[in-house]
């Protein structure tokens, strides 16, 4: 009777599910194996937002599980240890799991597949996670590509759509006398609660995944190509944290997307944003370094701010006395996600206004956000910064007041997350610091008192901005 170790990592999820597949087609044992463990990931291991959506995933997991007449198996701890401990009490043949791309992963798995290759196990690993993995899609000169547009038009090229697997109806039962923790033990919720809000906002899970889908094809999907970029409504799929946690795979989402009746247009522009995720993993895997340094050299350079703790507290507090800004991180902290537009606006405002770290957001959103991804959150960034791949150029800084005039224009986001300004009118909400006396008046704002003045001049901080790249640009 052979058995089969199934890791599961961050493919959380029963339908298309390669290794899963392969696993139950090859064995008549499987064990289902989730690992907490934060060992190998250093400063990139999860904590905060992501620990919450984990726990709700995992628990999820383990009741399909338990419906097709198996199980969860949960431990912690090291992996190679609690791998061994496994193989060898239960006589595993194989392990099988699906691959993942963060560096610190890659070296992991590496060391794994060696380890028990040697000692006469069958280990395999699969693509779950990625329509084409990141050596597979490259230049003419088989180099990395640094560039979105040419990498998505060979990604089309080579093809996006792949058959999908089903969900297996039935799995073999575990080994007799096999138990695990509970997920109660891996201690994953912060006792604190700080994160009560998300109860009301997201549903992780497998299930989970596939209502967001079908919420966002039944309306969402007709208006993608503009409703996007607004963040006063319910414009974009909200699929990013299932997506980063293996709920529900991209060509599950692509299929689907395929089958619905919409415009062309839409359906290629939300297709097109699942490509950004493929190129911000494509380029991880190629230049790991970013993770916490600058893709282009000449930012290794650059005079970021030291004196910076202040002005970073209150950034991600939530209040710099810039309403878009404001509104976007308070929308964080309640939900552990943000509208995409709006993280553009509140990075510029640190990197460039407040000319602090493109790093010390990077790390916050890492904490704070349930859709926290290493590659999708360092692409993001480096591009904000200016720094990385086809970013954004350096002397390109948003203006969060015109950006919130020309996308919140009637003022829904900025009223439901600052609701100090509620009554503000439409032309003065988002720039109260300019309003008459009587207009602060009547809507019952007292700057620096339940609203503050702006941290910061933003004309007067975006040419020390500009200054400050000055200063590097000429570097060979």
């Amino acid at each position: 009777m052979s058995t089969a170790i199934l890791w599961f990592r961050q493919d959380l999820r029963l339908a298309d599910n390669p290794a899963l597949a392969e696993a139950v087609s090859q064995h008549q044992h499987v064990i289902p194996l989730y690992i907490h463990s934060n060992t190998d990931a250093g400063e990139w291991a999860l904590s905060g937002a992501s620990l919450w959506w984990l726990h709700h995933s995992l628990t999820a997991l383990k009741h399909s599980l338990q419906s097709t007449g198996s199980d969860l198996l949960l431990d912690q701890g090291k992996v190679q240890q609690v791998l061994e401990e496994i193989v060898s009490k239960y006589k595993v043949n194989a392990i099988y799991w699906n691959r993942q791309y963060e560096p610190w992963a890659i070296n992991r798995d590496k060391q794994l597949k060696e380890h028990f290759t040697q000692k006469g196990l069958e280990v395999k690993s699969f693509n779950a996670a990625l329509i084409n993995e990141p050596w597979t899609i490259t230049t003419k000169t088989e180099t990395p590509y640094r560039v979105f547009t040419p990498y998505w038009k060979n990604c089309l090229a080579a093809g996006i759509d792949r058959p999908l697997l089903d969900q297996p109806e039935k799995l073999p039962a575990l080994p007799k006398g096999l138990t695990g923790a509970s997920i109660e033990t891996l201690k994953l919720l912060d006792p604190i609660n700080w994160h009560a809000g998300f109860n009301d906002v997201w549903i992780p899970g497998e299930e989970g995944a596939h209502a967001a889908l079908t919420e966002f094809l039944d309306g969402t999907v007709n208006d993608y190509d503009t409703g996007r970029d607004v963040p006063g409504t319910t414009g974009t799929s909200r699929l990013s944290a299932h997506l980063h946690f293996g709920e529900i795979s991209p060509r599950q989402v692509i299929a689907a997307v395929r089958r619905e009746q919409t415009s062309e247009a839409d359906a290629n522009r939300y297709i097109s944003e699942i490509g950004w995720r493929e190129f911000a993993h494509h380029l991880l895997f190629h230049y790991p370094h970013t993770i916490d340094q600058p893709l282009n050299s000449k930012f290794e350079h650059f005079p970021w701010r030291q004196d910076f703790d202040l002005d970073l507290a209150r950034w991600q507090q939530g209040q710099t006395g810039i309403p878009l800004v404001d509104a976007g991180m308070r929308e964080l902290w309640h939900t552990g996600w943000m509208h995409n537009r709006v993280r553009m606006v509140v990075a510029s405002f640190l990197i460039k206004n407040l000319q602090v770290h493109w790093l010390e957001g990077a790390r916050w959103f890492w904490d704070t956000l349930v859709d926290a991804d290493l590659a999708s959150n360092t692409m993001g960034w480096q591009w904000c910064a200016g720094s990385g791949a086809d970013a954004a150029p350096y002397f390109r800084i948003f203006n969060p007041v015109t950006q919130g005039e020309r996308f919140d224009g009637a003022g829904d986001y900025v009223r439901k997350w600052v609701p100090e300004l509620a009554k503000m009118p439409k032309k003065f909400l988002h720039k109260p610091s300019e309003a008459p006396a009587e207009v602060l008046q009547e809507a019952g704002v007292v700057l620096d008192e339940n609203y503050p003045s702006p941290m910061v001049d933003l004309k007067q901080s975006r040419q020390a901005a500009l200054d400050a790249y000055k200063e590097i640009k000429e570097l060979s």
